[in-house]
């Protein structure tokens, strides 16, 4: 009869404990995940021609502090950015894609390194560039 009480004690105890961890994770909100986690995209226009230029580009961006994605569409001449955090500073992100040679939005291209790019990435400084899907 002792043993039965202690194993009923032990097993109702249990089940307190985990109905504790249960409220607890389900009372968590989303202003106590980390800023860090949380991601902000953003775009803009980008020149370049081919898959040579994505690379560069994509790792140009890629290289700024703070951002963890960089995809650009070669067709719609357009980069797509996953920032960490609100705190990334944008245009340096825009100088760092100039440093390797391409125009962007709002900063020209890096002439030197536009030269020392192979001919299949030496793009017409007039085309369009954050191009719409039709």
């Amino acid at each position: 009869m002792k043993k039965y009480f202690l194993c009923l004690l032990s097993t109702v105890a249990i089940s307190f404990t985990s109905c504790n961890k249960e409220i607890k994770k389900d009372t968590t909100t989303p202003t106590e995940m980390s800023k860090e986690v949380a991601e902000l995209e953003i775009s803009f226009g980008v020149r370049g021609n081919c898959g040579m230029c994505k690379s560069t580009i994509e790792e140009a961006a890629s290289s700024v502090e703070g951002v963890a994605k960089a995809n650009w569409d070669v067709d719609l001449k357009k980069i797509k950015i996953s920032l960490l955090n609100d705190k990334t500073n944008i245009m340096s992100i825009h100088e760092a894609i100039a440093l390797s040679g391409y125009d962007t939005d709002k900063v020209s291209g890096n002439l030197d390194a536009y030269n020392n790019l192979p001919g299949c990435c030496q793009y017409d400084h007039e085309m369009k560039m954050n191009l719409s899907k039709k």
